[in-house]
């Protein structure tokens, strides 16, 4: 390890420990010493980044113990039966937007009373009363540097053949799909929705022969791009990032992202649901943000947090401020009005 490194990560480290202490007080740790919090999270590289970010820290802040559980890759039914059984097998749970939406129109989730003060520097698209958002992640075009000689700039270069040659994949999806159509065919980001759902089958028509991979999974679009099988590929940008991390050539092209929001909710009627709070609103602390930005590609909600993250790493994260500029959150109350109608009408336009 280089010293400048050292020293970074040193400074780091002084940074969230001076941050923890000053976030809960001595009485509360000894007052918390034998509780425990079950924290469900979407298991793999975020299970590591979580616990360096958030569950160590809190720990030792507090004397709460986490025992980090993975969840389902979809959490709401689970999260259903939680709490209409009251068997609490876990008191805290990462969702999506989406998941929050439909959660709270089922009165599922509890009410965090965040302090205004504790979240100030949080993206306030991040800041709900039942949920708070800790990470971005989002949709962008990533393309292969040795085979596209001119860097893209936008979703028109996708459907330009001509001036970028290549295999082309598109998620066989229409969440993000319509509204690159769009984007590529003029429509600003400010001016997606509601979507025009014709003029982006239209568009979608225009190079639906010339898509090569329709690919379904998240570590179906990294090695696509790993693998070199396709030179220009929209998909999630943290498994861009993967397969640029191992090797790949390759770059991310942040105009026209569209980026959403993954947070904590705590389950209704949770017995354990004020010290559950504790740690929700404890997350929301730049210094402990920026630490799993050390092994997650995704961006910390908590805007200060760029104060604790290097410009090198900053640099490949959707909410650095010069990335964030370029994209536009997903609206994800027209998805939950419109997903079922849209995804049979997309599944039925592929085999037409």
């Amino acid at each position: 390890m280089s010293k400048s490194k050292f020293m970074t990560m040193s400074r780091r480290s002084l940074l969230a420990a001076g941050a923890v202490t000053l976030a809960m007080p001595m009485v509360s740790r000894r007052a918390w010493a034998n509780e425990s919090l079950v924290v469900a999270d979407p298991g793999g590289p975020f299970t590591e980044g979580y616990r360096k970010a958030f569950y160590e820290p809190f720990e030792a802040a507090t004397g709460i113990r986490i025992n980090g559980v993975a969840r389902d890759a979809e959490p709401t039914a689970q999260f259903k039966s939680i709490v209409e059984t009251g068997s609490y097998i876990w008191d805290v749970c990462t969702l999506t937007l989406s998941a929050r939406l439909i959660l709270e129109e089922e009165d599922l989730l509890e009410p965090l009373n965040l302090d205004p003060a504790k979240v100030a520097n949080v993206m306030p698209e991040a800041v709900h009363p039942n949920m708070l958002g800790t990470d971005v992640y989002s949709t962008v075009l990533a393309y292969n540097t040795d085979t596209i000689a001119q860097a893209p700039t936008g979703w028109d270069a996708f459907w330009d053949s001509d001036r970028f040659p290549g295999r082309r994949s598109l998620r066989k999806n229409p969440i993000d799909t319509l509204e690159i159509a769009l984007m590529a065919d003029g429509v600003a980001p400010a001016d997606l929705y509601p979507l025009d759902v014709d003029r982006a089958f239209r568009k979608l028509d225009e190079i639906k022969n010339r898509i090569d991979v329709w690919w379904t999974g998240g570590a179906q679009s990294t090695q696509l791009l790993e693998s070199g099988e396709v030179d220009l590929i929209a998909g999630w940008n943290a498994r861009f990032q993967a397969a640029i991390d191992n090797g790949a050539p390759a770059s991310i092209v942040w105009s026209g992202g569209l980026y959403s929001i993954e947070g904590w909710g705590i389950p209704k009627g949770n017995p354990k649901a004020d010290l559950a709070r504790e740690f929700v609103a404890f997350c929301a602390q730049p210094e402990m943000q920026a630490k799993f930005t050390d092994d997650l590609a995704y961006g910390p909600t908590n805007l200060k947090a760029y104060d604790h993250i290097s410009p090198e790493r900053a640099a490949i994260l959707p909410t650095a401020p010069q990335n964030l500029s370029m994209m536009s959150l997903a609206s994800e109350p027209f998805w939950k009005a419109n997903r079922s109608q849209l995804t049979e009408r997309f599944n039925g336009w592929l085999l037409s």
